[in-house]
């Protein structure tokens, strides 16, 4: 692993560094996620980013447990947010587990009670098997997502907030998301217009807190497609997914 350092990305060298999934600063995306990390920074979160000489190679982003953008209870825990190692050259070569260890190593120093995370096999998020690998242990699934936690004490588990309770008050075509992610607008504009051409109205709610995001209608917590109380998607999705899903379930 040499020439690997991680880079912890601030509002002093965001422009320099990119936010790993979007680099370009005039990418629409680019800014609302910088803003939404903005206000995020003075909570605690931190986005790290993983590089092998000047290659980004990888990225974590966590966040202390009451702050968690997922409908989850973590209080005393750092929550995992998003894993990411790119590139199949850079798979099984432990960069996932050293920046699960960063995190790891900074709930020790900051006295949390461990560190928690929702993986999936699903769509847009790290699988249970790189944190199962590093001591994680199962405590909870339900539908796609396993709720998994490394504890450093005796501690209440994190659980998981039950989101179908949320469902039944979106009625019509709902978009909930958040710009956690830099890589949703691009879809949101054209599902808009979309949606528009169909004649149909989506309703369109951006999540502006951590609590918002914990009451979301989907486990993803940061992206729910509902129709009349129906998950239609938990995860985002392309425009010509969504004309695909209109013709299926709304035709």
């Amino acid at each position: 692993m040499d020439h690997l350092k991680i880079i912890e990305v601030d509002e002093n060298n965001a422009t320099e560094e990119g936010l790993f999934c979007v680099k370009n600063p005039k990418y629409e995306g680019f800014q609302l996620k910088l803003n939404w990390l903005i206000e995020r920074w003075n909570e605690g979160l931190k986005l790290k980013i993983l590089k092998k000489g000047n290659d980004r190679i990888g990225f974590i982003e966590y966040t202390p447990g009451e702050f968690a953008w997922r409908p989850v209870q973590a209080k005393g825990y750092l929550f995992i947010q998003c894993l990411m190692v790119y590139g199949k050259d850079n798979y099984h070569s432990g960069y996932g587990s050293l920046l699960i260890k960063e995190c790891l190593d900074e709930a020790k120093k900051m006295s949390n009670d461990g560190v928690a995370v929702m993986a999936s096999n699903g769509t847009w998020m790290a699988d249970k098997s790189i944190f199962l690998k590093n001591g994680f242990e199962l405590i909870d699934s339900k539908d796609r997502f396993d709720l998994m936690v490394f504890k450093f004490n005796k501690a209440l588990d994190p659980a998981f907030i039950n989101w179908e309770d949320n469902l039944n008050k979106y009625k019509g075509l709902h978009l909930i998301y958040a710009n956690q992610c830099p890589l949703f607008i691009k879809s949101v504009n054209e599902m808009k217009q979309t949606a528009k051409a169909c004649g149909l109205e989506l309703k369109v709610n951006v999540l502006k807190t951590a609590h918002e995001a914990q009451q979301a209608p989907s486990g993803y917590g940061t992206y729910s497609l509902v129709y009349n109380g129906k998950i239609l998607s938990d995860h985002y999705i392309s425009n010509t997914r969504f004309k695909n899903i209109l013709n299926k379930d709304l035709n």
